[in-house]
């Protein structure tokens, strides 16, 4: 690992903010998606847990980047993690007084969804002000593994916490987001984040505009967004953990852990070795093996092999992310950071969140089985139609050029 970067206290505080806030979120999405399957016993909710969340950031999105790029990112960060605390706060009455339903949790994971929308851009185009140019895919990488770390963490605490009181839970989640806002104050930047002018139609629209004069970017964004759109098998892991595994609570914990721990080991490889020639071929054929990996889970019926599959997923899925959050910032001036990242976020939100609610509608449809199949064939589809879409990101060969 670089020294410089582990010497950066700027970036290690902003990783310790990063690392709490997602921590967080793990935890409450493995109680969020037990607490409402329990509570209504359809996987079409947990789809539309997804949509909740998806919806804000669809609506918000622009706004958000304008937001980040005006006003001082730090402070935006804080005021959304403090927001998601108080939605999990009203979870934990809710839980403690019993009169918690379907209904209502949809309605805080709208609002924690609107925050995210406003908190994840800023995370991103704050990252580069806090570590020199040259020394950026290995930071993008080594917040990848603490990431990774949280999502590892997460969610086997979530099932082991829930399992034993659905409002302590809540209440150590609250906990929490408020630390990350509390960390993410003492973050100390020089350079100016502000930029002139109020919304207009053209400053909200900057960053669209900025990504469809790049086809590198514009073709990594897109296939993110339709492969992991199609590959969305986690938001049936309750199901799978239930009904198909025969696991509790505390195998939720380990299948919704198994793609982080496979992500940590690849991320960290990442931030030791980073990629220095043909990312465009290997961000293809990570995507490839992602749907492969999906349909050996999908028809699955043993827990080891289930982790196993979830675990090279999530392996995959890292190096995309490594190479496209790299691609985006590193080819992206500082002023339109916020709204070129705010652009990215509501993609990969889409492709998380309204991956969600496309696994539920299929898995009611069709079933939880051959939903999760359709999906991993979905994804090896779309690779290789945007290999010939996208022949500009397949020739790419590094992160500048």
């Amino acid at each position: 690992m670089n020294p410089v970067l582990l010497g950066n206290r700027k970036l290690l505080l902003l990783l310790c903010s990063r690392v709490s806030s997602t921590l967080a979120y793990q935890v409450l999405a493995v109680a969020v998606g037990w607490q409402i399957y329990a509570l209504t016993g359809s996987p079409f909710y947990l789809g539309l847990v997804g949509l909740a969340q998806f919806l804000p950031m669809f609506l918000l999105t622009l706004i958000a980047g304008h937001v980040v790029d005006r006003y001082d990112r730090r402070v935006v960060i804080r005021t959304c993690q403090f927001i998601e605390a108080a939605g999990v706060a009203v979870l934990a009455a809710g839980s403690f007084s019993g009169w918690l339903n379907g209904e209502a949790i949809l309605g805080i994971a709208f609002v924690v969804g609107a925050a995210r929308t406003f908190e994840n851009p800023g995370t991103q185009a704050l990252l580069p002000n806090l570590v020199p140019g040259g020394l950026f895919p290995s930071a993008v990488a080594l917040s990848a593994s603490c990431s990774q770390v949280a999502f590892i963490v997460g969610p086997a605490v979530g099932g082991l916490l829930f399992a034993l009181d659905p409002a302590v839970t809540y209440v150590i989640v609250g906990c929490l987001f408020v630390g990350a806002g509390v960390v993410i104050s003492l973050i100390q930047v020089e350079r100016p984040e502000r930029v002139a002018g109020s919304a207009s139609v053209q400053s909200l629209f900057a960053g669209i505009a900025f990504i469809r004069a790049n086809p590198a970017i514009l073709g990594a964004i897109s296939l993110d967004l339709f492969a992991v759109l199609l590959g969305g098998a986690t938001a049936l892991l309750p199901v799978y953990a239930r009904d198909i595994l025969f696991v509790g609570p505390w195998g939720l914990g380990l299948l919704r852990s198994a793609p982080a721990l496979g992500a940590l080991a690849m991320s960290i490889g990442l931030a030791r070795r980073p990629l220095r020639s043909g990312i465009g071929r290997t961000m293809f054929a990570a995507v490839i093996i992602f749907g492969v990996a999906t349909i050996f889970f999908a028809l699955s019926t043993s827990l080891p092999l289930s982790l196993i599959s979830l675990a090279v997923l999530g392996a995959a899925d890292v190096i995309s992310v490594v190479i496209r959050q790299s691609l985006v910032q590193m080819k992206t001036p500082d002023a339109m950071r916020g709204r070129v990242a705010a652009v990215n976020s509501m993609f990969i939100g889409t492709s998380n969140q309204l991956g969600e609610f496309e696994s539920g509608v299929t898995a009611a449809w069709f079933g939880v089985v051959p939903a999760v199949l359709i999906g991993g064939v979905g994804t090896i589809v779309v690779a290789l139609a945007w290999m010939r879409l996208f022949p500009q990101l397949a020739r790419a060969d590094t992160v500048e050029g």
